[in-house]
């Protein structure tokens, strides 16, 4: 999921269609070209809904319908939120388009309903990370989704304001401060006495990165729901109000204020999954201070990443499968990362060297491209994220929110938040 200023999309959904340009090798199954509707004619449109930046510029679009004669219309929601409430209120009817993206952490919701999914036909699967394909395959042993990027987190900052601060602004000893949590935190805290500013952008970016880090959250594989009686996620609530709560700028991301602070200093870092680059380097353009370290507090941990789906009951289906296809390839998951920091969840992308020589010119020349693969494999976590994942979690975002609105103390925000997972 995952450039520039093209993350947010004003007013909820935005449009953006195709014109041309050939891109040389960068094609997906032999199918593509010969595409059609299931009833033998070809289409000369699909449509293609997704949310935030999942790298897929006017300029990649184009190049499909150079191949193909396909022109694709792309649909962009504003937020992962309104694109899960459309995708849920229309699914099995009418009114979705040719091709759908989904995020990773409401995607068990979906895959309750995998039925209404077309497979992924036979010969495409095998080609991404094994948990990033388990996680799309039905009971019944079908691959039902297209997997887009991954979200391994590293560590953004501002070089400018680090140094400002009297701590280390190069990245390789920014690197070195972050070993552990606390050690995050000890940092932040000499952040903020040292410049009066909040050292990090919202709380709720901690609290996800903390979860990422467990092994089962809310749910466990078999349905039960333990959220009320994991220990784990009680330790990460305090941590995350004892300790991120005084260094934080918001609560919550996503907010005006949120886009707009990246440029205004308010803060000096972000938990920074590859997709996160674009949006700052698109709200803060023309700030020179943004870099990147290959560090995570407690080890690896991936944030996010997507999947595209083919509505089962679309018109295209045949040729939105073989877009699906394209759009998924290893080439274009390449030039999706080069567009948009989209990370490629598939290995044969981390060969190129495309993705390997990748430098950042807005981040002060980082490798971001290797970084992204050194953090890839440094997650050795990939938690289960249940149907009830999606709500559970955002109740508890809500809650954390709570505290730092002043609304409840912790510990009556806590306990609303377990009347609501019991609601669940």
């Amino acid at each position: 999921m995952s450039t520039p200023a093209n993350r947010r999309a004003a007013g909820g959904i935005a449009v953006v269609a195709a014109g041309a340009l050939a891109l040389a090798g960068c094609g997906a199954s032999d199918a593509d070209t010969d595409a059609n509707t299931g009833d033998g004619s070809a289409p000369t449109e699909l449509s293609i809904s997704t949310f935030n930046d999942f790298g897929y510029t006017e300029e990649l679009l184009a190049m499909y319908e150079e191949e193909t004669g396909i022109r694709v219309i792309h649909n962009r929601a504003a937020t992962s939120n309104d694109a899960r409430y459309n995708l849920f209120q229309k699914l099995g009817s009418s009114g979705l388009s040719d091709i759908e993206g989904v995020e990773v952490d409401w995607f068990a919701e979906l895959m309750e309903y995998s039925d209404l999914l077309a497979p992924v036909p036979a010969g495409v699967e095998g080609r991404w990370l094994d948990w990033k394909e388990a996680a799309a395959t039905d009971a019944d042993g079908n691959l039902v989704a297209y997997g887009t990027d991954i979200g391994p987190q590293g560590i953004c900052f501002r070089a400018d304001l680090f140094e400002a601060a009297g701590l280390p602004s190069d990245r390789d000893e920014v690197a070195e401060l972050f070993p552990t949590w606390d050690a995050f935190f000890d940092v932040a805290d000499d952040y903020v006495e040292a410049t009066g500013q909040p050292f990090i952008d919202a709380s709720n970016s901690v609290l996800q990165g903390m979860v990422n880090q467990l092994t089962e959250i809310y749910e466990t594989p078999d349905g039960e729901i333990i959220a009320d009686s994991n220990s784990a996620v009680r330790e990460a609530y305090d941590t995350v109000i004892e300790r991120a709560l005084p260094v934080s700028a918001y609560a919550g991301q996503w907010s005006d204020d949120w886009y707009a602070s990246m440029s205004s200093g308010e803060f000096a870092t972000m938990l920074c999954p590859p997709w996160m680059h674009g949006i700052i380097a698109g709200e803060a353009p023309n700030v020179d201070g943004w870099d990147v370290a290959s560090a995570y507090p407690g080890g690896g941990s991936n944030w996010g990443g997507s999947y595209l789906v083919v509505p089962a009951n679309g018109d295209n289906v045949e040729a939105a499968q073989a877009l699906a296809d394209w759009l998924t390839s290893p080439e274009t998951q390449v030039k999706a990362f080069e567009n948009a920091g989209a990370f490629p969840s598939q290995p044969a992308a981390y060969e190129s060297e495309s993705l390997t020589g990748y430098v950042s010119e807005y981040f002060n020349d980082a490798p971001t491209g290797q970084i992204g693969i050194d953090r890839a494999e440094s997650v050795s976590v990939e938690p289960f994220k249940g149907p009830k994942f999606f709500p559970i979690h955002d109740a508890l975002n809500q809650a954390v929110t709570r505290v730092f609105d002043g609304l409840e103390s912790p510990d009556d925000s806590w306990n609303t938040w377990l009347n609501e997972v019991a609601s669940l």
